[in-house]
């Protein structure tokens, strides 16, 4: 469905009396003003998205992306206009997990179309920093994809903000004192890196074309914007990076004192069956009951015996207690 469309001008929203399908009126308006049409999309129809093509003359295989979604971020120019697909996050703190969604953008010299896909895509903030910054709106349609990347890099830092607390929850619990099952968090958490990663990594060149001026149908002059949003990549990717290190190294160590608790739970079992076979050693000797033992016709043989047991025992316990054993 269409959640927003509007004709800018001069850095401010044009008003039109006109359907929100009339397509054909609104590019027309935004010409003859010289300015721009943005058509704001959400999980349209085949059928809206065909129509919306007919009237911008979108190419089709970059609407048969924008229709399928789940495409990985990328750049493509045809023509005269340029193809643009960013990968949204969200953070979910109850599961742990990373959401993705997708918004693909359409740029032509006179229009912007974004098709958007999920629940964390929203563009509403970006549709109101423009109209309220009049200096960046009057760059054109590239303001538009300057506020769109903006906003869509934001989140993922915020996500990445999450991660790292989650990773400092898992280093903590993986070196205290207590045991823990920290293995399936851990993997929870490379996964959904894995993911922050897939939407970071493959944007990069992206961005670093439009802060160059590389990229035909940008505005030169918006290159310093882009600037900026690639150092917010850059870090993100840069902190994705470190997390992901952190995790395996977190990892290694969990399977380090798993280990060293196994060893130590051995030695306690070993320990205790040395101070229950030595009594049963002792009785089993003075339990064999032949004839010539001389400590069967002794009257403290009895005593002697229970002493030696008790003795013995008593030794270990202590040779043990001493080795850190028990």
């Amino acid at each position: 469905m269409i959640v927003d469309s509007a004709v800018y001008k001069g850095g401010a929203r044009v008003p039109l009396e006109c359907h929100v399908h009339d397509y054909a009126t609104m590019r027309r308006a935004a010409t003859d003003q010289d300015g721009f049409v943005w058509i704001g999309l959400y999980q349209p129809s085949q059928s809206e998205l065909n129509e919306v093509a007919a009237a911008f003359g979108l190419h089709r295989l970059a609407v048969e992306d924008a229709f399928k979604a789940h495409q990985r971020p990328k750049l493509e120019l045809y023509d005269d206009s340029l193809f643009l697909v960013l990968k949204t996050l969200w953070y979910v703190d109850e599961d742990d997990a990373v959401e993705t969604g997708e918004i693909n953008m359409f740029v032509g010299h006179d229009f912007v179309v974004t098709v958007r896909h999920g629940r964390g895509s929203q563009l509403q903030d970006a549709r109101r920093f423009l109209e309220g910054s009049e200096k960046v709106l009057t760059h054109g349609p590239s303001s538009v994809v300057y506020a769109v990347c903006d906003t869509v890099v934001d989140a993922y830092t915020e996500v990445v903000e999450f991660l790292q607390e989650d990773v400092d929850e898992v280093e903590e619990s993986v070196f205290s004192n207590q045991r823990t099952k920290d293995s399936a968090r851990i993997y929870t958490l490379k996964r959904e890196i894995a993911e922050v990663r897939r939407a970071v990594l493959p944007l990069r060149e992206p961005m670093r074309r439009f802060a160059s001026g590389l990229v035909a149908g940008v505005d030169v002059e918006s290159a310093p914007f882009f600037r900026d949003v690639v150092d917010h990549l850059t870090q993100a990717a840069e902190v994705v990076d470190t997390l992901d290190t952190l995790l395996s190294s977190a990892f290694d160590a969990h399977l380090a004192a798993i280990s060293v608790q196994q060893n130590d739970d051995m030695r306690k079992i070993s320990a205790g069956a040395a101070l229950v076979v030595t009594p049963t050693l002792i009785a089993g000797v003075y339990g064999m009951n032949f004839e010539h033992m001389p400590e069967l016709g002794w009257t403290l043989g009895y005593p002697f015996a229970l002493l030696l047991m008790f003795g013995v025992s008593g030794l270990l316990f202590w040779f043990f207690k001493r080795s850190g054993w028990l």
